[in-house]
């Protein structure tokens, strides 16, 4: 499960300015496009080239459920990629991220403190070098874990420990999430 890597995609999305194809047929033309052929489009779908062909001349229309998630989320993903690009470095430079979560939170800490986790639900602004790091993770193809251990850091030190202000040997464990949305 990619939580942190699709819910960073899905804040790209609020920053389109035009809405992404609805019908298979569009977004077969569009995959074409920009895949240069009906048979990459083909291998990265999983079917034949010739069903690809008839998506395209609007012979077919409605594809299986699978096929439809597939081609939406392959759609989405390469959709308006300047636009996208533009939000990113904005967001790694200046104005950073707004991350809103509900996952459990446990700590290592000093002997004889009780930091058992527990399950909080934060709002937290997130400044532009942990925007940049995580933003580059992900695009650089970082896994799940290491993105939640970028996004542990990030809380960790600006909303446990207050910019280095208080708590200086906590270390914070993320964990069980239940949600979790970026916005920048």
């Amino acid at each position: 499960m990619s939580d942190i890597s699709d819910s960073l995609t899905k804040a790209d999305e609020q920053h389109f300015t035009r809405p992404i194809p609805k019908s298979a047929g569009a977004q077969m033309r569009y995959l074409v496009k920009q895949l240069k052929s009906t048979k990459n489009v083909a291998t990265l779908l999983g079917i034949s080239q010739r069903t690809v062909e008839r998506y395209v001349t609007n012979k077919i229309k409605q594809p299986k459920p699978a096929l439809a998630a597939r081609l939406h989320n392959e759609v989405r993903r390469r959709w308006q990629p300047l636009v996208r690009k533009r939000a990113r470095e904005k967001a790694a430079r200046t104005t950073g991220l707004v991350i809103e979560t509900r996952a459990r939170f446990g700590f290592t800490a000093a002997p004889g403190t009780t930091d058992d986790g527990r399950m909080r639900r934060i709002t937290q602004h997130l400044p532009p070098e942990y925007a940049g790091r995580l933003l580059a993770a992900q695009d650089t193809g970082a896994t799940e874990a290491q993105l939640r251990q970028i996004t542990a850091e990030a809380l960790q030190e600006i909303y446990f420990k207050d910019n280095g202000t208080r708590a200086g040997t906590l270390l914070v464990e993320f964990t069980d999430i239940d949600y979790v949305d970026f916005a920048f």
